[in-house]
């Protein structure tokens, strides 16, 4: 080849990797300029639910697709530190176990919501921290069990159809899902949204022992927001779109956005 076609090739090769290198940093440059940020914490020390990995994707995508950057990890003692908090608006926790968290990075997390931030727990984050006290009062009562497995379909009822967060499913819905009851919950901290229907849904489960079973709710905590759904256990459910409406509202709520 003679020298000029060689010069001309070599040029056009490092033009080719200059534009693909800069497309690539002007893909993630535009990726990382959402409105606000959220780190989802799928960290598991006690049981692993099988739709984690699934959950993972769908959060990124309805990142991309709803304006907030999203931050995975398995690792929350990683980010959950006064300086790693400095960076996140949002927390969301699909957990379970006590996290390896330190009684500074404790005691950062609630202040950090209670700043006027965010928090927003799926399914089993209330099967989660059983020895940190005030986390169970946060996030508005522990897991006491599923009388209802992930094979069993029940009946919800919405109970407020005008609520920004989870007001657009329908009045009354069947779900085959595992649900939850729950110990230290106390409902006039918190504002319920959703509950199992009692009335159509077989209450001579073995290990029945709640009065009431709530399903959804919110309250604020200091001035942040706290959300809390027990929906989610089901890969199913997750793929269902009035669940990942929800999702994104309630992270929009969390975060300030949605009032």
């Amino acid at each position: 080849m003679p020298n000029n076609r060689r010069f001309n090739f070599a040029v056009l090769c490092a033009l080719a990797i200059i534009i693909g290198f800069g497309a690539h940093l002007m893909k993630h440059a535009i990726a990382a300029k959402g409105d606000f940020s959220v780190l989802y914490v799928t960290q598991s020390k006690g049981f692993r639910h099988a739709s984690l990995h699934e959950s993972e994707d769908f959060m990124e995508e309805l990142g991309a697709t709803n304006g907030f950057d999203v931050t995975l990890t398995h690792k929350a003692e990683k980010y959950l530190t006064p300086e790693g908090l400095k960076n996140i608006d949002v927390i969301v926790f699909y957990t379970t176990g006590e996290l390896p968290l330190s009684e500074q990075q404790k005691k950062a997390f609630l202040d950090f919501v209670k700043s006027g931030k965010g928090f927003v727990g799926i399914h089993s984050a209330t099967d989660t921290f059983y020895k940190w006290p005030e986390y169970g009062e946060m996030i508005g009562g522990y897991f006491d069990g599923h009388p209802w497995t992930q094979n069993d379909t029940v009946t919800i009822t919405n109970l407020d159809r005008k609520n920004p967060i989870s007001g657009h499913w329908e009045d009354s819905f069947t779900l085959t899902e595992e649900i939850y009851q729950y110990k230290e919950f106390n409902k006039d901290k918190v504002t319920v949204t959703m509950s199992l229907d009692k009335s159509k849904t077989d209450m001579t489960k073995k290990g029945v022992k709640a009065a009431e079973f709530p399903l959804t709710w919110y309250r604020n905590y200091g001035k942040g927001r706290v959300f809390y759904t027990a929906l989610g256990h089901r890969p199913e459910v997750w793929r269902d779109q009035r669940y990942q409406t929800m999702i994104v509202n309630a992270i929009k709520w969390a975060s300030g956005k949605i009032k």
